[in-house]
Order: C-alpha cells, then structure tokens, then sequence
C-alpha cells in the first residue's frame, strides 16, 4: 500500500513539473494528460491490491466518500476512525442478518442468473450496521439531514388500494449519490408505460427496526424504496420464522427489476425470505454478483 502511493505520489510530482514547463505538442503535454487519467484512478488502483479482501476492495470502490483504505484487518473512514472487516465470529444464518459485519455482507449469493432465490441465500440482508451509520446517519435526526426530493411521477399508495396521483415526489438520500442513481431509474421506468401500474410508491425512509428483530431496516437509512404494495409478497405472510422453509412468489415484471438492478438497486424479491416490493441502493452486493 506504502509503495503504491508513494510511486503515485512521484509520479504527479514529476509530471507536474514536466508540465509547467511543456510547450503544446510537447512529450509532456500527453504525459500530462496521462498523468490526469491515471490520479482520478487512484482508488480503483488501491482497491485492486490483492492484499486486500474482495469486499473490503467492493466497499472502497463503491462508497469512496467513507471508506478511504484497509489496514490490519480494519476498514479505515474517512473520518479517520476504524471498523473491523471480519470479527472471526462464526455465525448462525440468524446472526448474520442481526450482528454482521462487513465481511458478513458478502456471505450471500445475489445470484442475477435466476429469477427463484436458492435456499437461505439473501444477499442484502446483512447490513454491518457501524458501516451504515457512519455513512447514512446514526439517528433519524441525522438521516432526515441528508434526504432530498426525488421526482417520483407514479404517486403514492393509499390505505384503501388506490394511488394518490397528486403525490409526486419521494424523500430520497443524497449520501452515496443514491437520489441521483433513483433519478436514473425514474427517467427508465418512464419510458415504460406498461410498468407504471406496477410503480407507486409506499415509503422510503422510516427509521425503524426490521420487523420481528432489533436490527435497523434499510429504510432507517432513507436508500431503499417500496413500489406496488398490492402486487407484494412478503415472506412472513407464508412461513413462522427465519428458518423455516418458504414458497417462493412473486407477481412483479421481471423488466422492472432489471432497470433498478442497472442503477445500485437490488431487489428483495431475490431474496430466500422475499419481500417484492424492496428496492435497496447496495451497489457494493450487486458488484459482487457481476464478479467485478
């Protein structure tokens, strides 16, 4: 890591002073431009060191704003304080969701090659809460700081059935650049009229805990975003707890899925213990998956 950035370090240094004194169409000129390429992927480079852990290189990648390095088995913020990337517990499926840690993030399959979740695999619901917090906010006061109106023309789901038209806008995250990524999603889902019965939306912040557990919901977080509640399925409709077996359903188009997936979304109908209407911002699970 030491040799990486000093060799980086240099080598701006000495292509800066070749620049200041190039003359246009010089050697230095491109060496110069080169030298603007290769600095803006500086991160990228630091998380390719094979010394580090697969995940900790996803987290760096993903969320540069926060996770700035890996040093003695720690994920390094930028605020300069540490997390432990795996505490070397081993955990029951149960503590995976309820006390993970980063690494735990990664211990399931999002698997973008099957429409039907394999046995207990819900890759997503392992969220290193210390991560999160130090990210997102660590109360509702410091999460509702950050969240901004996302334009969200498919209205919002009454109580009765219905869709309130008038509603048109949903409190999104800025952190992460997760609004700007869902206002990508937006622009994508209009140009699909045939999805839009499907697309009102039933919440995206709430901070609250994971119904049935102590661990905070994603939506605490205000990066995840509930559609057409009442073509939902939700897995504790169907079976008693965590560990019992589940029937997998589903009545979503799969072409809704897809374009949030483009975006950082994952989708909880992926999940073993399914909840079709979740939408989450998880870059980090879905580079994962595409085995980037």
């Amino acid at each position: 890591m030491k040799v990486n950035r000093l060799s980086i370090a240099a080598s701006i240094v000495l292509v800066a002073m070749c620049c200041m004194f190039a003359t246009a169409g010089s050697s230095c000129k491109q060496a110069c431009a080169t030298s603007s390429d290769s600095s803006s992927q500086e991160p990228t480079a630091l998380a390719g060191d094979s010394s580090i852990p697969k995940g900790a290189r996803i987290l760096m990648s993903v969320y540069p704003d926060f996770v700035k390095d890996y040093k003695n088995g720690k994920l390094v913020m930028s605020d300069g304080s540490t997390i432990t990337y795996d505490d070397g517990r081993k955990k029951s499926f149960v503590e995976l969701l309820d006390d993970a840690d980063p690494e735990d993030m990664f211990a399931f399959k999002y698997d973008l090659n099957s429409w039907t979740p394999g046995k207990m695999q819900d890759a997503g619901r392992s969220r290193c809460e210390a991560l999160f917090k130090k990210m997102y906010g660590t109360s509702e006061g410091a999460v509702r700081k950050n969240l901004v109106p996302v334009r969200w023309p498919f209205g919002q789901a009454t109580s009765g059935g219905g869709v309130n038209k008038n509603i048109k806008t949903v409190r999104f995250t800025k952190i992460n650049g997760a609004n700007k990524q869902l206002e990508k999603v937006v622009a994508e889902l209009e140009k699909h009229p045939e999805l839009h019965k499907y697309l009102a939306q039933s919440g995206a912040f709430y901070w609250r805990p994971v119904r049935g557990a102590k661990r905070l919901s994603a939506h605490s977080y205000g990066m995840t975003i509930d559609i057409g509640v009442k073509f939902s399925d939700y897995w504790r409709s169907h079976a008693k707890d965590e560990n019992a077996t589940v029937a997998y359903r589903n009545k979503y188009p799969h072409e809704i899925v897809e374009i949030f997936e483009k975006y950082g979304f994952i989708w909880g109908g992926r999940w073993y213990h399914y909840d079709t209407m979740h939408f989450e911002y998880r870059p980090e699970i879905l580079m994962d998956a595409r085995g980037k």
